[in-house]
């Protein structure tokens, strides 16, 4: 570990991002955690949805998974980010998925604004730098609609997230294998349309990623 990251340490010790225990050599997954995650079975994790060629994630939204995942939304917990695209690229390679580029689900300007980052960029970013596949912007949140959360049954949520996104930078994705990221899958509607609006738009196939899902 080289001094500056020594200083770090001691000034400001690494925490697991799930249990919040002091880890140390700036590792964000404690032990303990590692093997009691509630994983979602490798290879027996794929889901499907509308558009969506194949969906995985690592871990079931529940107990210290999600707790971490609303510090990581609301909290201000950024750095989680990067524990979450480990745990997701490894997943990824579980199942086999290969892709050319990685994007995101992406936020409205109003509430980039007022979290300060866009969490499933970060996610994002993190698995592109454990894969080695090139992240670009390719989806823009063209209106700011209701949280996907508090509109109810799927059908609501299928309605909420119609036509809220477009594309850009097609260039860099057409008839290519795109992965599209996010930080958790309930219904999967909104990666539905996000996938939807990338195959119109030319892209052989669209993969998906999140951190965690609901189980059925």
């Amino acid at each position: 570990m080289k001094i500056k990251d020594c200083l770090l340490e001691l000034l400001f010790p690494s925490r697991c991002a799930f249990c919040r225990k002091i880890t140390g050599d700036r590792k964000q997954l404690c032990r303990d955690c590692e093997g009691k995650l509630p994983y979602t079975g490798g290879s027996s994790g794929m889901q499907f949805f509308k558009n969506v060629d194949g969906c995985v994630s690592p871990l079931f939204y529940e107990g210290t998974v999600r707790e971490s995942l609303l510090r990581y939304k609301f909290g201000g917990c950024a750095a989680y980010g990067t524990v979450y695209g480990k745990l997701i690229a490894k997943c990824i390679d579980e199942n086999s998925i290969s892709c050319d580029i990685i994007t995101w689900v992406p936020l409205s300007r109003r509430r980039l604004r007022k979290r300060g980052y866009d969490q499933a960029r970060l996610i994002a970013e993190s698995v592109a730098g454990e894969l080695k596949v090139p992240c670009e912007k390719l989806l823009v949140k063209l209106r700011d609609n209701p949280a996907q959360s508090g509109v109810g049954n799927m059908e609501n949520r299928r309605k909420n997230v119609s036509g809220v996104y477009g594309t850009v930078n097609e260039e860099l994705f057409y008839g290519k294998r795109v992965l599209l990221t996010d930080d958790i899958v309930t219904t999967g509607s909104t990666l539905s349309e996000c996938a939807s609006m990338l195959k119109k738009a030319g892209a052989a196939a669209v993969y998906a990623a999140a951190a965690a899902r609901k189980k059925d």
